[in-house]
Parts: structure tokens; sequence; C-alpha cells
């Protein structure tokens, strides 16, 4: 303010002032005002005075899909960590956050969407790379488990007659039935085998949720039971034997008697002589110490059968044998068996274990290795550096993709699933592209190599791949669901769509629990993996695989009857969209 001395020099004037009450009933009255001057350069998602509002940032979500993308993922994957009693969601989280998300969009009238390319590939991604790594078991276990599918079938047919015997009393359209039939059972697929008619969307719609969240509850019940599986596999041990059996049998004998589970990496002839690789044709005599290395369950016997644990532990004696664990990074090894590493004849060496992923297993001579496999190798001391240089045991083993077994397994997969099938009566049906790709995967995970080419990914890039393509389809997944589940629910008939959907999850989780569990005795960590599979939901794979720490019995099961389940689901879908 001017001063009364100034005023008289300068002969300025006193601004009149401003009355408090004019103050005042300018600051309460009314919102407050923005600045007159236009605000410039101010980003679309900005109000005019250059704050974000719910409107505003729900616009920008629909305007750059990339943005709801990494939205839903970040926040899902922190929601999916919060534990309730021990008890955490994990990656289906993804799925819910984007239900949530988009559910809050359509309220707003913002239509939110992840553009169907993107999560079609991250379903494509996560099936083909599930198929790798199951690939070496699954046809192992084909031979003993075809029982298992032909039950899963049952059941689904089971849950189909539920359908249309509650829909029918509950007064709902055949189209709704029909779409409430594939999102009790979580399948698109099948969606779009009963027609996806508007009707059997907002069937879809309601009955979807409920088919995620009964299907991990009863995934959750199966684990409960995990710490009394039969079907654990016993832990990998190494015990120095002394033999005293004077029959003198063969170290080819004994791995045969015990079903080739057990492996002689070690052998000392005399007192204070030096260890020495075991090769198969050795006879083994009385007082020999020899190293065995196997599932502990079979050493056990083997060492009942052969003497007893020797107190001179051959592997803590280096002096002329040492053992290193060594990555198998150099391609020209991936895919081929340890006996087509020839160890012997080369180095005079033997390869005792193999570690893939969290897992320990017997290196037997038909074991197939892959790219990023952690090889213990027990060899001379003078040979150990030409042994490093031929497996590579370099970390890029660990991280290679393999981006040409990668490109040509998708586009195989791709044409298999999109394949017209034809039926009686001159229409087809496609098992789909996630059916399709699982199925190239089994065969090329099993396979390893067709000559100069490997067909198999190394397991650490195989669990990144398939961890981020699960994680756009559930966030797909959940955009597509929450954009229809307010107008379903707008819907006088969601009340009775829920019940029929909650009716049709109930009766297959049931009874796939109860068959596998009573008939099958099935433990139920590969229960948890088998449910996914006959739901079809990669996230119940996710939640069951967080719960155990991505044991490989869990992909075993999922992978076992999940081809079978997506095709019988399409069949019903179709059956029932025609009632």
């Amino acid at each position: 303010m001017a001063t009364a001395w100034h005023r008289r020099v300068t002969g300025a004037r006193r601004l009149p002032r401003r009355p408090a009450t004019a103050t005042r009933a300018h600051v309460t009255s009314g919102p407050p005002r923005c600045p007159r001057r236009p605000i410039r350069s101010i980003p679309t998602y900005l109000d005019p005075c250059g704050r974000p509002t719910l409107q505003t940032i729900l616009g920008a979500l629909a305007d750059q899909p990339l943005l709801l993308l990494f939205l839903v993922i970040g926040v899902g994957a922190v929601v999916g960590r919060l534990s309730v009693r021990g008890v955490s969601l994990g990656a289906v989280a993804v799925l819910f956050t984007a239900i949530a998300v988009t559910a809050l969009g359509v309220h707003h009238g913002v239509t939110l969407a992840i553009p169907e390319t993107l999560g079609f590939f991250g379903l494509v991604l996560f099936a083909f790379v599930t198929g790798i790594t199951s690939g070496p078991n699954f046809f192992h276990a084909l031979r003993t488990a075809y029982p298992v599918m032909l039950a899963v079938a049952v059941i689904l047919v089971l849950g189909a007659g539920t359908a249309v015997g509650l829909g029918t009393a509950l007064g709902l359209e055949g189209q709704v039935v029909a779409g409430a039939f594939a999102g009790a059972l979580t399948n698109t697929p099948a969606l779009a085998a009963a027609g996806g008619t508007p009707e059997a969307t907002v069937g879809y719609a309601v009955a979807y949720v409920f088919g995620v969240v009964g299907m991990l509850a009863a995934v959750a019940l199966a684990l409960r039971h995990r710490g009394t599986d039969r079907d654990t596999p016993s832990p990998v041990v190494d015990v120095s034997l002394r033999v005293e059996r004077t029959d003198g049998p063969t170290v080819a004998g004994l791995r045969e008697r015990h079903g080739g589970q057990l492996h002689f990496s070690r052998i000392r002839r005399h007192e204070f002589g030096p260890a020495e690789p075991v090769a198969p044709g050795d006879v083994l005599r009385v007082g020999d110490v020899v190293t065995v290395v196997g599932p502990a369950s079979v050493v056990s016997e083997l060492t009942t059968e052969l003497g007893h644990v020797s107190s001179h532990d051959l592997t803590a004696d280096r002096r002329f044998l040492d053992f290193r664990r060594m990555t198998v990074s150099a391609p020209r090894l991936a895919g081929r068996t340890v006996a087509e590493l020839g160890l012997e004849a080369r180095f005079h060496a033997t390869a005792a274990r193999v570690r893939r992923g969290d897992v320990d297993m017997v290196a037997t001579p038909d074991l197939v290795l892959q790219l990023g496999d952690r090889v213990r190798v027990v060899a001379p001391r003078a040979r150990m550096s030409e042994v490093t240089a031929y497996f590579g045991d370099s970390a890029r083993g660990l991280a290679d993709i393999n981006p040409a077994a990668l490109g040509i397994g998708l586009l195989l997969g791709l044409l298999i699933g999109e394949a017209p099938i034809p039926l009686p009566g001159g229409s087809t049906f496609a098992i789909g592209a996630a059916a399709g790709t699982l199925i190239v995967g089994l065969v090329m995970g099993r396979v390893g190599r067709i000559g100069p080419v490997v067909t198999a990914l190394p397991y650490t890039a195989s669990m990144v791949l398939s961890e981020l393509g699960l994680l756009v389809f559930l966030a797909y997944a959940g955009t597509k669901a929450g954009s229809l589940i307010l107008t379903a629910f707008a819907s006088g008939e969601w009340a009775r769509i829920l019940l029929l959907g909650a009716g049709i999850t109930l009766v297959v989780a049931a009874a796939t629990y109860v068959v596998m569990r009573r008939l099958f005795s099935m433990g139920g960590t590969r229960l948890s993996g088998l449910l996914g599979g006959a739901q079809t939901q990669p996230a119940i794979l996710a939640f069951a695989n967080g719960r155990t720490g991505h044991d490989p019995r869990v992909a075993l099961g999922y992978a076992l009857v999940y081809p079978t389940a997506m095709v019988v689901k399409i069949l019903l879908a179709q059956v029932l969209g025609g009632l």
C-alpha cells in the first residue's frame, strides 16, 4: 500500500478498499473460478484449469489402451500380493482389477478396452509356452492318463445337462443358457460356438465372474491336501555306498532293475585309491565304494540291496575327480539326451544331476536337455575346463528365447487352431488358437530338436514369457467382461442367470474334485492344475502356481486335460446354442 508521503510526491490516488463482506462472499459463494488468462499447452486429459478429473482420466485411458494395460497390470499385481490369512490372489488379481476399472468406466459413460489382438497374443503365447514346459512329461503321462481325459469329458457333459435342466426350470431362453454355460466354464470360444448373440453374451458375462471365483475355491480346497500327496517326487540325493554283495552286479543291471532312476557317478576300488568315473559295464566287487545319485526312496532300496552307507564320502575327495554345475548354453547340445553328449568318450566324465528351474533331476541317459539347464558334471580335474567350454556355461543360455522356435511354433499353432474340422450335417468347428498352440508346444517341448533346429525354450525364458502372456491376457479378458457386466446386471434376468452359472460351475468343480480324488487317487497339487485345465482358465493355473511355487505337477495336470476340455466345451456349446 502506498504511504501518505509517497502519494504527496507522486500524486497517486488512494485505491478504494473492498468491503469485507464482498471478500467473504467472493471466497465462500460458488465454486472457485479458474484464472481468466487461458492456460496453454494443457493435455487433453486435464480440465480447463489444468486439473485431472475422474472423467478426463477415464477418457485418457480410453484413448490410450497401453496406459490402460499397464495400469491394470501394475495395480493388479500389487493387489495380488496382498495376503489375507496367508491367501493371496496372485496374477488373477489383474483380471478382477480390469473388471472393476472397466465397469467404473461404463458407469461414467466411457468405454475402456484393450485391443483384441493384444489379448489374443497374450493367450497364444501363454498356451504355447505352457505346452513347451509340459511337453517332456506330458506324453509319458498320456499313456496312463487317457481315462482321466475321458472322465473330464463326461463331467463336462454333466455340466451341459445341468445347464439345460436348471435353465429350463428357471425359465431362461436357450441362447442365454448356452452363454451361461460358456461363462460358467470361462471359455470364450464356446461363447462364439454358441452363436455370440446379445442374449448369449449377457449370460456369459453374468456367469463368468463366479466361474473364476468358484473354481478358485475348488483349487484352494485341493491344495489343502497337498501335504498328503502320494505323487510327490522324492528329493534327489548323493550317497556313497560300500558294496557287500559277492555276486558282482553290473552298474547297467542295477540301473535297469530300479527303472533307470539311478546314476552311478564315482567308484573307488581300493581303500586309499583314487575315485574314478563309473562306466555302465563296470562290475561292483566287495569292498568297492560307489557314489549313487537318485531319488531318496530308490537310493534307500539300493542301499539295502547292495551293502551299507559308507563313512567315506567320495564327493569330498577332489584330488583327481572334481564336480561343477555348468549351464547348457551351447545351442548344439539343446534337445539332445544325456547319452548323446558322449561325456565319457570325450572327457572320461559323467553327468550326475540336471537342475531345471528349482527342480533337481537325475541325469538319466534318456533325459532331454534344454537351454538353460544346469548340469552337475563329474570329470577329471585336468579336463574340467574342456568340459566347461563344451557346455558353454554362459548365462545367455538362461535368457535365450529361441525366436525361431517361438515364431514357427506360434504360426503352426494358429494354423492348427483355426483349421475347420467337419461335423455331421455339413457344419464345421475349430479347436481355437489356444488349444492349437498348446498342442504344438507339447510336441515341440517333447521333441527338443529337429536336425539342427532346437524346438524347445530355456526354462527361465519360458517362465518369463508365460507370465507376460498371462498378464496381458488377463487384463484383456477383464476389460471385456467388465464392459458387459453392468449391462448384464441391468437386465431383469441377472439373478436367475447368476444362479444358473453358479450351479454349472459348482457341479463341474465338485464332480472333478471327487472323481479325481476318489477314483484316480490324484494328489492335491496335480489336481489344482487339472481343475484349471478343465476350466480352460489361465487365471486358475496362475493361482495354483503361485501357491505351489510353480510345482511342475501343476502345469502337467493343466496341460493334460486342457485340449480335451476345450474341444468338448465348443461342441457342447454348439449343441446348447441350437436348442
